[in-house]
């Protein structure tokens, strides 16, 4: 059969939630496409994988930026899910939905039916939270994605909390509320001990349904659409094209690197840009590609004499042999880390009227030479920029080329600031007493850059993303928009895009749940305008 009501590309955060909803009618035809594999290697499924998954070219794309030209000419990696699950299958699982007001931010500037009282629903559906504690105004419990507290958490989490504490950043015990602050252990997308993509919370089950069908392996090359539906264009594992027809609507979920991207080699896009690219233009719309934006991010790295936090040394062999023991049989243990375990949203000076740094904590030593394991123990503490006013763009020079990707990190000078303040919180909460007493001794930046100067060099030297990107395919009304307020791409009739790349503005923290709930809310909106036609 190559002929579905809906065709929806990319099978990840977004994706898979779509084709759970939309195939939930029998009555209903689906076909999901993705490039990826189904993405239940143990590695995937063991959170510990994280650490394996970003160098892995069989379930991760890979993606390099251009060299940036506020990051001394750097080009950065930018690892994107390529499986069933998309990124939720190689992230780091941390459950976080953001701040009201970026979400009555974009309600305020256009996007109708987008604040946070409108979205919250949206994010409860989805939710399973296993912490019967956490207030039921803004959690669920009968969604299909499990959302837990981390199993095992390292005791340098604690020490971490109680370290931002002396500095009275204050205690979050639910970072899901409506106004998030302060620091805590984040809870994550795990199930019984395991990653909990949404592959395994929205496809697993459901994948044997008659009006459903899962492509995999399959690179879609191009899409059509007109008033009477639409065509993909792929390519299947054999190298063979083929082509899948939709009579209602083809759904682009392909993250905000891929959906700009087909829509640009599609002709979606700004007409002279496609046309210098050798592309013929079929809709003229200007704000394909541009208006990305990431979380820019720096780590504090120290090396410990305690032996606490995660690493490889003689001393812990005992250790880390009983962390294999504790997973084989508890599903416990170091195993079960997401390695981001603690963190939280901070202030980077009293002017500010919310959170505009938000903190990671590593309970263990990342390498500074790029190396998967460094001999030794340590921490390392992430530091982002939460509402970041630079902006990069995805643009195309030959129409079967790469993508070039310009995130466009650090060009605003303000977001250079915030960062400067924020590593400078970083140090000040490894440096208390809780942190120093595992004799912790600082790598990076190092005890010689003191000076802002210095530090401002080694953020331009060492700044990258904590991979959030999103803005591509902006929703909006005004020029530059892509998508209007349900998701339809302007100028485009039965094509909508449904991922992080419609966010006109980044939310505070880790995308993966926004990108479930957009989702949610997608599906909610596209049966509506099936049963209104």
């Amino acid at each position: 059969m190559d002929a579905f009501d809906y065709v929806i590309v990319g099978a990840g955060s977004s994706g898979a939630v779509l084709a759970n909803r939309l195939s939930a009618d029998p009555k209903i035809s689906v076909c999901l496409i993705e490039a990826g594999g189904k993405g239940r290697s143990p590695l995937v499924t063991t959170p510990l994988g994280v650490m394996l998954l970003p160098r892995l070219s069989s379930f991760n794309w890979q993606f390099n930026s251009i060299p940036q030209t506020a990051l001394n000419k750097r080009v950065i990696g930018i690892p994107r899910g390529k499986a069933l699950g998309g990124s939720s299958a190689i992230n780091g699982m941390v459950y976080i939905r953001g701040h009201r007001d970026d979400y009555d931010d974009w309600a305020s500037n256009g996007c109708t039916g987008w604040g946070f009282d409108e979205v919250l629903p949206y994010f409860k559906k989805s939710e399973a939270n296993a912490n019967t504690d956490l207030d039921n105004e803004f959690h669920g419990r009968d969604g299909p994605l499990s959302v837990t507290e981390q199993r095992t958490p390292n005791p340098m989490d604690h020490a971490f909390v109680e370290a931002a504490g002396q500095l009275q950043m204050g205690y979050c015990a639910d970072f899901n509320v409506a106004a998030p602050e302060g620091v805590g252990i984040y809870q994550v997308t795990q199930k019984d001990g395991r990653r909990h993509s949404t592959s395994a919370a929205f496809l697993q089950g459901i994948d044997a349904r008659p009006n459903l069908k899962i492509e995999t392996g399959a690179y879609v090359e191009r899409i059509k659409t007109n008033e009477d539906g639409g065509a993909v264009t792929l390519r299947r594992p054999d190298g063979q094209p083929i082509t899948i027809h939709a009579s209602g609507e083809i759904i682009l979920s392909a993250g905000a690197i891929g959906s700009p991207d087909i829509l640009l080699r599609s002709g979606i896009g700004a007409g002279a840009e496609l046309r210098n690219a050798g592309t013929e233009v079929v809709n003229d719309l200007s704000g394909v590609g541009q208006n990305l934006h990431d979380h820019v991010d720096v780590m504090v790295i120290s090396k410990s004499r305690s032996i606490t936090p995660y690493g490889v040394s003689v001393k812990a062999l005992p250790k880390l042999a009983g962390a294999v023991l504790k997973w084989t049989f508890a599903r416990r243990g170091m195993l079960s880390s997401n390695m981001v375990e603690a963190g939280g949203f901070v202030r980077s000076g009293p002017a500010e009227t919310r959170p505009d740094i938000q903190f990671h904590l590593i309970p263990g030593r990342k390498s500074l030479r790029g190396k998967l394991i460094e001999y030794g123990h340590g921490v390392s503490l992430h530091t982002c920029v939460l509402q970041p006013k630079s902006r990069g763009a995805i643009t195309r020079k030959d129409p079967d080329g790469p993508a070039q990707i310009d995130l466009g990190l650090l060009t605003h000078e303000d977001d250079v600031a915030r960062l400067l303040r924020g590593v400078k919180l970083a140090r000040e909460i490894l440096a208390q007493g809780p942190m120093s007493a595992h004799g912790l001794s600082e790598l990076l930046p190092g005890p010689d850059a003191q000076s802002d100067a210095q530090l401002i060099d080694f953020i331009r030297a060492e700044a990258r993303t904590v991979y959030h990107p999103v803005g591509t395919c902006a929703m909006g009304t005004g020029q530059s928009a892509v998508v209007d307020p349900r998701l339809r791409v302007h100028g485009s009739p039965r094509l909508r895009v449904v991922d992080a790349s419609i966010m006109p503005k980044i939310v505070s923290g880790n995308t993966n749940a926004p990108a479930i709930m957009i989702a949610e809310k997608a599906a909610d909106m596209i049966l509506e305008d099936r049963k209104a036609a």
